[in-house]
C-alpha cells in the first residue's frame, strides 16, 4: 500500500476513528491525540498489512490500544475522584454513559464498536481478535447488563 493509498483510506475513516476515541476517552482533545497517534503508528507500519481489506479493522485496533494506553495514563495522573468533567455533550447527561462506564472492559469494547462505531459482529471480532461467536455472546451479555442497569435507574 502506497503512502497516497494510506492517506486516502485514513480520510475515509477519520470520522469513525474520532467517534470511537470520543466514546472511549470522553474528551475531544484526548480523542484527537489518540487518533493522531494511531494514524502515525499506522503510517509507520502500513507496509506490514497483508490484506488491504482489513485495513479499517487493523487501524481501529491500533486506535483502541491507544485509547487504553491513554486511559491508563490518565488513571496514573489523576485518581478517579479527581478527574475533571470532560466532553460536554448530550451523551454526558444520559444514564447510558454511566451504565456503559460500569461494564467490564471486554463487554464495553464490544458495545462501543458495535453501536457507536457501526462495526459488524465480524469486524468487531477481528478488531478484538476474538471469535465471532464470542463477540456475539459478549454483545448479548452487555446489552442484558445495560438493560438491567437502566431499568434500575428508571425505577429509582
Amino acid at each position: 500500500m502506497s503512502d497516497e493509498d494510506f492517506a486516502g483510506r485514513i480520510e475515509a475513516i477519520r470520522g469513525k476513528l474520532f467517534k470511537t476515541a470520543m466514546i472511549y476517552l470522553g474528551s475531544e482533545a484526548l480523542a484527537l491525540d489518540a487518533v493522531d497517534e494511531a494514524v502515525y503508528k499506522g503510517l509507520c507500519n502500513h507496509w506490514r498489512i497483508r490484506d488491504a481489506e482489513y485495513f479499517d479493522t487493523w487501524l481501529t485496533r491500533i486506535l483502541i490500544n491507544e485509547c487504553h494506553n491513554e486511559l491508563r495514563r490518565q488513571k496514573r495522573l489523576h485518581p478517579l475522584e479527581e478527574l475533571p468533567e470532560t466532553a460536554v455533550e448530550a451523551f454526558d447527561a444520559l444514564p447510558l454513559k454511566e451504565a456503559l462506564r460500569r461494564l467490564p472492559k471486554e463487554l464495553k469494547d464490544v458495545v462501543i464498536l458495535r453501536y457507536f462505531s457501526g462495526c459488524t459482529v465480524a469486524e468487531t471480532a477481528r478488531i478484538l481478535k476474538i471469535p465471532p461467536g464470542t463477540a456475539a455472546t459478549r454483545q448479548r451479555k452487555a446489552l442484558r447488563l445495560l438493560r438491567l442497569e437502566l431499568e434500575e435507574e428508571v425505577l429509582s
